[in-house]
Parts: structure tokens; sequence; C-alpha cells
């Protein structure tokens, strides 16, 4: 279990992401995976997706996806969500992105906060964290 959002330094991840809209609806669910390449409990915690090119589990080292160059996604600083991998190889929203043996599997509900922004106008989502365990569907 995770005591500290520093412990998720260089870990990896699959992260399951569920959209509802404002009567809560479900929109949209993806899968990301990627690597924790910073985390502050101010700005939250910040990934290198994985692309093709860098997919692999932090107890292998086999590929460093710690590059800037990578796509980057940041999750609320929040770790009641973050739950402990089994081991098996999954897959992510993406085509031909699979993820070995992740460290973490990491579950939000992004819930839109009202039915229509204007043209001009920001549109807020609430995020909160699946604080019951996912199951693996691999």
């Amino acid at each position: 279990m995770l005591t500290s959002i520093k412990q998720t330094l260089g870990k990896t991840c699959l992260v399951g992401l569920s959209y509802f809209d404002h009567q809560h609806n479900l929109v949209k669910q993806s899968v990301l995976a990627g690597t924790v390449l910073k985390a502050d409990n101010d700005l939250g915690i910040t990934l290198a997706l994985a692309t093709t090119n860098n997919v692999s589990s932090s107890t292998n080292n086999t590929t460093d996806t710690s590059s800037t160059s990578n796509a980057q996604f940041i999750l609320p600083a929040n770790l009641s969500c973050w739950f402990i991998a089994p081991k098996g190889d999954f897959h992510t929203s993406a085509e031909n992105i699979k993820i070995s043996d992740p460290d973490f599997l990491v579950t939000w509900d992004i819930y839109q906060t009202k039915a229509d922004a204007a043209d001009n106008e920001q549109q807020w989502w609430q995020w909160l964290p699946r604080t019951t365990p996912p199951q693996s569907g691999r």
C-alpha cells in the first residue's frame, strides 16, 4: 500500500478512466499506461505515456520512458485508487500498446459538471477516485 506520493516515482501503471456526462451516463472509457515521471501533492502525478516504442514494466527496466518527448498525462494526487497490479500483460485503448507486469492499476471516474459550455467557456470535469480494487479483464 502506498503511503506517500513519492513512492509512485518510476513506477508503471495501467490507468482506467470512465467519463460520464452531467446526468451520470457513461460517455467513454479508456485505458492508458505509463511511467510516473513526477509526483507532487499540489500539481498531481505526471505520467510519461507508453507508446509502441517504450512499453515496459519498472521491474525489468528494458526501456526508458522518462523522455520528455513522450506524451504526458497528469492524474490527481490521490492515492486511494492505486492498487498493486497482478502479473500479466494488459492492453491500453490505443492500438498495439501492451504493458507487461505494471506496478499499479489506477481507476478514476470523471464527471462533466454541467450540461453545456458556451463556445468561449471551459468545460469542467470532476475527478472521483474509484476506491474499489479493479477487476482485471486482460
